[in-house]
């Protein structure tokens, strides 16, 4: 059990039966009362935010998560499969924990595996990724006004706006937790 004064980032407990994470603590000490500590907790479950106040002496049970670093092999009717770099089990995981997630998986890429009461929960995916072009319309001559974009698709499926001047077979570095273009890498 932890007490209140454990709370920091990144502690991960366990609420009402799920699992929790702690995004942000303030420890608050009024003039008047007792002290207490007000937090943010993001459920791993379901990605959704809570704010909770404990007061000091309080205990919080850990959540029993535990995190694999593991590598992407491929995708089936099964799910995706992925392997244990330490121990080499693998373990498919089903498409709606990966969510969206899955169009920057690339085979042999290495990702975070949440794992909650042994069960697969979350994907931690790398937060950029070098994703080649498989089509992009051509630039039109004369449409040059600053900022312009337009869509490309990538060999993982992901559709990603980027400047006029990406070609297909370009490859792009693209970042996870925005969606958005970065740069063009040179190879």
């Amino acid at each position: 059990m932890y007490n209140t004064s454990d709370i920091r980032n990144g502690l991960k407990v366990e609420i009402d039966g799920a699992p929790f994470t702690v995004t942000y603590f303030q420890f608050v000490k009024p003039g008047k009362g007792t002290a207490f500590t007000r937090t943010k907790l993001k459920n791993l479950l379901t990605g959704n935010t809570i704010e909770r106040t404990f007061r000091t002496g309080e205990k919080l049970p850990p959540a029993d998560v535990a995190e694999h670093e593991m590598q992407y092999m491929y995708t089936d009717a099964n799910g995706s499969h992925f392997m244990n770099t330490e121990s080499y089990e693998q373990v498919a995981i089903q498409s709606d924990v990966i969510g969206d997630d899955s169009v920057y998986l690339l085979e042999g890429m290495n990702v975070n595996v949440l794992f909650y009461k042994g069960n697969p929960v979350n994907i931690d995916l790398p937060y950029f990724v070098e994703l080649e072009v498989t089509y992009t319309e051509p630039a039109v001559k004369g449409n040059t006004s600053q900022g312009a974009l337009k869509e490309a698709e990538t060999v993982t499926g992901a559709r990603v706006m980027v400047p006029l001047f990406v070609e297909t077979g370009d490859v792009l570095k693209v970042d996870t937790r925005t969606r958005e273009y970065v740069e063009r890498v040179n190879r």
